[in-house]
Protein backbone atom coordinates (compact mmCIF):
# COMPACT_ATOMS: atom_id res chain seq x y z
CA UNK A 1 0.00 0.00 0.00
CA UNK A 2 1.41 3.72 -0.94
CA UNK A 3 1.99 6.43 2.18
CA UNK A 4 1.37 9.36 1.66
CA UNK A 5 3.53 12.00 3.10
CA UNK A 6 1.49 15.10 4.28
CA UNK A 7 4.06 16.65 6.54
CA UNK A 8 5.38 19.36 3.89
CA UNK A 9 4.32 20.45 0.14
CA UNK A 10 7.48 19.51 -1.02
CA UNK A 11 6.22 18.29 -5.11
CA UNK A 12 6.11 22.03 -5.87
CA UNK A 13 9.82 23.32 -3.95
CA UNK A 14 12.48 24.01 -5.93
CA UNK A 15 16.42 24.47 -4.58
CA UNK A 16 16.62 27.67 -2.84
CA UNK A 17 17.59 30.66 -5.52
CA UNK A 18 21.34 32.77 -4.60
CA UNK A 19 18.32 35.36 -3.82
CA UNK A 20 17.06 33.67 -1.00
CA UNK A 21 20.46 32.69 0.28
CA UNK A 22 21.10 35.88 -0.02
CA UNK A 23 18.11 37.17 2.10
CA UNK A 24 19.03 34.37 4.72
CA UNK A 25 22.89 35.65 5.11
CA UNK A 26 21.58 39.05 5.62
CA UNK A 27 18.95 37.49 8.30
CA UNK A 28 21.44 35.82 10.09
CA UNK A 29 23.94 39.01 9.76
CA UNK A 30 20.83 40.47 11.51
CA UNK A 31 20.79 38.14 14.79
CA UNK A 32 24.61 38.56 15.83
CA UNK A 33 25.41 40.66 18.59
CA UNK A 34 25.16 44.52 17.96
CA UNK A 35 28.36 45.39 19.19
CA UNK A 36 29.82 42.72 16.77
CA UNK A 37 27.97 43.80 14.01
CA UNK A 38 29.01 47.54 14.54
CA UNK A 39 32.54 46.36 14.09
CA UNK A 40 31.78 44.79 10.81
CA UNK A 41 30.26 47.77 8.72
CA UNK A 42 33.18 47.99 5.84
CA UNK A 43 32.15 44.09 5.01
CA UNK A 44 30.32 42.85 2.48
CA UNK A 45 28.55 39.62 1.85
CA UNK A 46 28.08 37.92 -1.76
CA UNK A 47 26.65 34.74 -2.49
CA UNK A 48 27.67 32.48 -5.38
CA UNK A 49 27.05 29.22 -6.66
CA UNK A 50 30.82 27.94 -6.25
CA UNK A 51 34.43 29.41 -5.78
CA UNK A 52 35.63 31.37 -8.94
CA UNK A 53 38.12 28.84 -10.60
CA UNK A 54 41.60 31.12 -9.24
CA UNK A 55 40.49 30.27 -5.50
CA UNK A 56 39.35 26.48 -6.63
CA UNK A 57 43.29 26.59 -7.58
CA UNK A 58 44.58 28.91 -4.88
CA UNK A 59 43.02 26.49 -2.66
CA UNK A 60 43.98 23.55 -3.75
CA UNK A 61 40.29 21.97 -3.31
CA UNK A 62 39.78 18.59 -4.61
CA UNK A 63 36.06 19.61 -5.66
CA UNK A 64 34.34 22.87 -5.78
CA UNK A 65 31.86 21.28 -2.84
CA UNK A 66 34.53 21.50 -0.34
CA UNK A 67 34.21 25.30 0.28
CA UNK A 68 31.31 26.92 2.09
CA UNK A 69 32.74 30.16 2.66
CA UNK A 70 35.83 32.50 2.38
CA UNK A 71 36.48 35.41 4.17
CA UNK A 72 38.58 37.89 1.17
CA UNK A 73 40.79 40.62 2.46
CA UNK A 74 42.73 41.20 5.35
CA UNK A 75 41.72 40.86 8.87
CA UNK A 76 41.71 43.94 11.42
CA UNK A 77 44.86 43.35 12.71
CA UNK A 78 46.51 42.90 9.11
CA UNK A 79 44.82 46.22 8.65
CA UNK A 80 47.56 48.76 10.39
CA UNK A 81 50.32 49.23 7.35
CA UNK A 82 50.13 52.49 4.84
CA UNK A 83 49.17 50.31 2.05
CA UNK A 84 46.12 52.02 0.08
CA UNK A 85 44.13 50.58 -2.46
CA UNK A 86 42.44 47.84 -0.43
CA UNK A 87 39.39 46.64 -1.49
CA UNK A 88 36.72 46.13 1.22
CA UNK A 89 36.21 42.96 2.81
CA UNK A 90 34.12 40.85 1.56
CA UNK A 91 32.63 36.93 2.37
CA UNK A 92 31.09 34.71 -0.36
CA UNK A 93 28.67 32.14 0.72
CA UNK A 94 28.50 29.13 -1.85
CA UNK A 95 25.01 27.98 -2.31
CA UNK A 96 25.54 24.90 -3.86
CA UNK A 97 28.44 23.47 -1.74
CA UNK A 98 26.21 24.25 1.54
CA UNK A 99 23.05 22.73 -0.44
CA UNK A 100 25.06 19.39 -0.78
CA UNK A 101 26.20 19.65 3.01
CA UNK A 102 22.60 20.47 4.51
CA UNK A 103 21.23 17.18 1.91
CA UNK A 104 23.69 15.13 4.27
CA UNK A 105 23.60 16.36 7.95
CA UNK A 106 20.41 17.23 9.77
CA UNK A 107 20.71 21.40 10.63
CA UNK A 108 18.37 23.36 9.03
CA UNK A 109 19.63 25.89 5.84
CA UNK A 110 19.37 28.97 7.79
CA UNK A 111 21.70 27.47 10.92
CA UNK A 112 24.05 26.52 8.20
CA UNK A 113 24.39 29.88 6.73
CA UNK A 114 24.66 31.44 10.06
CA UNK A 115 27.55 29.27 10.78
CA UNK A 116 29.37 29.62 8.03
CA UNK A 117 28.79 33.46 8.03
CA UNK A 118 30.09 33.53 11.31
CA UNK A 119 32.96 31.61 10.87
CA UNK A 120 33.96 33.87 8.06
CA UNK A 121 33.57 36.95 10.09
CA UNK A 122 35.86 35.10 12.20
CA UNK A 123 38.86 35.21 9.93
CA UNK A 124 38.08 39.31 9.76
CA UNK A 125 38.67 39.65 13.62
CA UNK A 126 40.85 36.26 14.10
CA UNK A 127 38.79 35.25 16.38
CA UNK A 128 39.57 31.70 18.24
CA UNK A 129 36.64 28.88 17.51
CA UNK A 130 35.53 29.08 21.29
CA UNK A 131 34.22 32.99 20.25
CA UNK A 132 33.09 32.08 17.34
CA UNK A 133 30.77 29.54 19.34
CA UNK A 134 29.75 32.02 21.44
CA UNK A 135 28.95 34.42 18.97
CA UNK A 136 26.49 31.70 17.56
CA UNK A 137 25.35 30.99 20.48
CA UNK A 138 24.29 34.34 20.54
CA UNK A 139 22.84 34.37 17.43
CA UNK A 140 20.61 31.97 18.05
CA UNK A 141 19.48 33.19 20.83
CA UNK A 142 18.47 36.31 18.88
CA UNK A 143 17.02 34.40 16.18
CA UNK A 144 14.61 33.00 18.58
CA UNK A 145 13.38 35.75 20.59
CA UNK A 146 12.43 37.20 17.12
Amino acid sequence: MARIDHTADWHERHAPTISIFESLALEAYSHLPEEFRALTKDLTIEIADFPTDDVFEDMALETPFDLLGLFEGRGVSERFTLDTGDLPNKIWIYRRPILDYWAENEETLGDIITHVLIHEIGHHFGLSDDDMERIEESAEEAATDS
